[in-house]
């Protein structure tokens, strides 16, 4: 039975947030909320974790996980970015952007897309999910949480716990953080591809 998590949803409280850390840092699989719907999200070298969110979500090996960061000198760790994919990025974040880009040795093998060593990353605006990440100091690796067969992802932290009671640990829950997910966009590939219109405004990127 999965734990769950009240947080509030622009004070979120400390010591839940600790909360939810340490069941992440225990190897846990949570259920939370970003700025673009809520996600499946884990600790970076939780294998278990990563073979639940392809289960849960019937994905294969090419695609592509998300390591949500804090802030830019966190994802620098994990992606390399020149100045121009910089500057474009650093625009457009914290927001609802996913974006991928050639990973460094720091991302665990089992998270590239097996041809072209990529990883998708994003820097959220949220809140909850800040606290969160600053509390853990290290990204969560993330899927969003659309299930397999439907067309919208789950946005209510009740409905969220009673479907996935027995496949997830925890579940946090700050109100509704709508349907929509993130844009993505390629830099990996030396033009810039939008692959998925989502939340974020893609005019800069077009």
């Amino acid at each position: 039975m999965a734990k769950y998590f009240d947080v509030h949803p622009e004070n979120p409280q400390p010591r839940t947030i600790g909360k939810v850390a340490d069941s992440i840092r225990a190897g846990e699989l949570v259920a939370y909320p970003t700025d673009s719907c809520f996600a499946l999200g884990c600790q970076l070298g939780n294998r278990d974790g990563i073979n639940r969110i392809r289960s849960i979500r019937e994905l294969d090996e090419r695609h592509h996980f998300t390591l949500v960061c804090r802030n830019f000198a966190q994802l620098s760790q994990f992606v390399r970015v020149d100045n121009d994919v910089f500057r474009s990025i650093k625009a457009a974040t914290p927001g609802s952007y996913t974006f991928i880009l050639p990973a460094t040795k720091e991302v665990p093998r089992q998270l590239l897309h097996p041809k072209k060593k990529t990883v998708g990353v994003r820097i959220p605006d949220h809140v909850v999910t800040e606290a969160l990440l600053t509390e853990l100091g290290e990204p969560l690796l993330s899927s969003t949480l659309l299930l397999p067969g439907e067309e919208e992802p789950l946005t209510q932290g009740w409905e969220i716990k009673e479907r996935l009671d027995h496949v997830v640990d925890a579940v946090v829950d700050s109100g509704d953080c709508g349907t929509e997910p993130t844009t993505v966009i390629d830099f990996s590939g030396g033009e810039v591809e939008i692959l998925r219109y989502g939340a974020g405004d893609t005019a800069r990127f077009e």
